[in-house]
């Protein structure tokens, strides 16, 4: 049995990493993170900043994601409310729209009823009469607006109080760490890692790979290999543009192919997002394209005319997602866990998984590896434990 330096070792310090990091540090465990760039370095920096439920999901019929997302939800906004705010989401119909008045009622209706229909999950119909104070919005073939709340963060800085926290609670964190090499020592690992232009180990009870689009090429220097999953990498754009908007977030339809897009303010500007597209290759070369960048204008050039809609900047994520035939959008958001054991497990992969989910899937995390990792005394819930402000 090797003599462990740790009790869980995390690679990656996206938002996903860095929420198994805090809950194992919380339950008591000793706690180490690596990672090969910085804190939220991937995708969970290129986001389209929200903290949902995922209405659109309703569409495949997730209702479990969507009611553990609003629970969630309530949750970040209690224990972040510096980083976490609810706002007013517009959802304009168009004649011609796939999603009819009709569609998107019974939608929000749902979404209410998976919210605990409290105050914060009511929704309404905005008159007629108030379109015109919609930040300009195209009402030309304009049916009906509906306007409820969710959530909107910046996840940058959502993963940097993640990370502090996991911190305070004792973990270590080391960025420009990258693994070049894990293998199986008794019922243990030994995690071989570069820093500096040094390779140093570190011996762990258990090891969860939570390196997002890097999840399986990191695979491929363990041994013996874990088990794995085939996936997809899905590319992602979002771009920034001049202006304002003053009355909250826009979730609209992509006239090219029906999907859902919002448009929202950012940072005194106007976020847009996002795309899909398969990606093959290595996932730090993941950049916005041309054609993605013009199918999101044309987005703002039918909904708001009058935004500037030349870009400030674009940029690009992946999202990692279940291997199969089909259009991405319609595929599952479920976070997936792969173990090597069933009864003792020791080394765990996380694929997938959403910025709003991230404290229930680290939860989730925890309980598979329970097993395998020694009594200890926590010190303090994630349900409760308030996020440190920067």
């Amino acid at each position: 049995m090797v003599q462990p330096d740790t009790d869980v070792l995390v690679i990656g310090a996206g938002i996903q990493g860095l929420g198994v990091t805090q809950a194992a540090a919380a339950a008591g465990h000793r706690t180490v993170c690596l990672e090969r760039s910085h804190i939220a370095a991937g995708t969970s920096s290129r986001s389209s900043k929200l903290i949902h439920g995922g209405l659109r999901y309703l569409e495949t019929f997730e209702l479990r994601l969507v009611r553990e997302s609003l629970r969630e939800r309530t949750i970040l906004l209690a224990i972040a409310p510096h980083l976490v705010k609810l706002v007013p989401f517009f959802v304009p119909v168009y004649r011609g729209m796939q999603r009819g008045p009709w569609k998107i009622r019974a939608g929000l209706s749902l979404y209410a009823l998976l919210g605990g229909l409290g105050r914060d999950a009511r929704f309404q119909t905005v008159p007629r009469a108030a379109w015109e104070t919609l930040d300009g919005l195209n009402t030309e073939g304009l049916r009906q607006v509906f306007r409820y709340h969710d959530g909107q963060t910046d996840d940058a800085a959502l993963c940097r109080a993640v990370a502090a926290s996991a911190a305070e609670l004792g973990a270590v964190i080391l960025t420009g760490a990258q693994v070049v090499g894990a293998s199986r020592e008794g019922r243990g690992w030994r995690v071989r890692y570069r820093t500096d232009e040094e390779v140093r180990e570190l011996a762990a009870r258990v090891v969860v790979n939570a390196a997002g689009p890097w999840a399986n090429r990191l695979l491929d220097r363990v041994t013996p290999p874990p088990p794995r999953r085939s996936i997809d990498l899905v590319g992602g754009t979002h771009i920034e543009l001049p202006g304002r908007l003053d009355q909250g977030i826009y979730y609209t339809e992509a006239p090219q192919d029906q999907r859902a897009v919002f448009v929202m303010p950012w940072k005194g500007h106007v976020l847009v997002g996002t795309t899909e597209r398969p990606f093959e290759g290595d996932p730090a070369t993941i950049e916005a394209t041309p054609e993605e960048i013009e199918y999101l204008r044309e987005v703002v050039r039918g909904t708001f005319p009058a935004l500037d809609h030349e870009p400030l900047a674009a940029w690009a994520g992946l999202r990692v997602l279940p291997r199969a035939e089909g259009a991405a959008f319609h595929r599952s958001r479920e976070v997936m866990l792969v173990v090597d054991s069933r009864s003792r497990p020791s080394f765990l992969t996380v694929y997938g998984g959403k910025l709003t989910g991230y404290r229930a899937t680290a939860a989730r995390v925890l309980e598979r590896l329970r097993p395998s990792l020694p009594k200890a005394e926590a010190k303090a819930d994630t349900r409760t434990l308030r996020l440190p402000e920067e």
